[in-house]
C-alpha cells in the first residue's frame, strides 16, 4: 500500500474523529486530520535532524528536526509517536516518548492538522528509512539554532519547534 491510501481519521477542530479518508485525498481537499511530532535527542542531549527524501507527499527535500508523521485511523497519539520514530530513525526498542502537548497547525493555505509534540532519547545507533531520510546529523541546540535561517524547514515543524520553545521558556 502507498502512502497516498493510508487510511486516516479526519477529525473537527476539537480533536474528536469525524470520518475517515486516504491520505491522499486527506491532503488535496485539506481535511484535518492527526500528526505526531518527536524531538529524538542522542546521548549527548543533541537533535536528530534530518532532509526528507525528494519522494515525500508533503514538503519534499526540506529539513526537519523532529521525526513523526500522520497518525493513522484508529492509532492513538502515544502509538503513533513511537511507530513513526523507530520507524525514521531505524530503531527497535526506543523508550516510549514523552508527551509534552498538542496544538492546531493551520498553514493559512486550506492545511491543517492536530499535532502532537513528543520528545524522546534515542542512545541506538541510528539507521535512518532511506525512503525517508535523505541526510541526517545530530546537532547541538545552538547549531540547529544556526541553521533556521539558513535551511528550508517542514512549515509544520518549524512551528512547532518555535511552540517548543515557547513551551519550556513557560516552564
Amino acid at each position: 500500500m502507498s502512502a497516498a491510501d493510508e487510511i486516516l481519521d479526519i477529525v473537527d477542530e476539537n480533536d474528536q474523529v469525524i470520518g475517515q479518508s486516504r491520505r491522499g485525498e486527506a491532503y488535496a481537499r485539506g481535511l484535518r486530520h492527526r500528526a505526531v511530532f518527536v524531538l529524538a535527542r542522542d546521548a549527548e542531549g543533541r537533535v536528530f535532524v534530518h532532509r526528507r527524501t525528494p519522494t515525500k507527499l508533503v514538503f519534499p527535500s526540506f529539513y526537519d528536526m523532529f521525526v513523526g508523521g500522520v497518525v493513522g485511523a484508529g492509532e492513538s497519539y502515544d502509538g503513533a509517536a513511537l511507530r513513526e520514530a523507530e520507524e525514521e530513525l531505524g530503531v527497535q526498542g526506543l523508550p516510549r516518548p514523552v508527551p509534552l502537548f498538542k496544538f492546531l497547525y493551520d498553514d493559512g493555505a486550506g492545511q491543517s492538522w492536530w499535532s502532537a509534540v513528543y520528545e524522546v532519547r534515542c542512545e541506538l545507533p541510528v539507521n535512518p528509512q532511506v525512503e525517508e531520510v535523505a541526510w541526517h546529523d545530530f546537532l547541538s541546540d545552538e547549531e540547529l539554532e544556526g541553521r533556521l535561517a539558513d535551511w528550508t524547514w517542514v512549515p509544520d515543524g518549524l512551528a512547532a519547534y518555535e511552540r517548543l520553545k515557547e513551551h519550556r521558556s513557560a516552564d
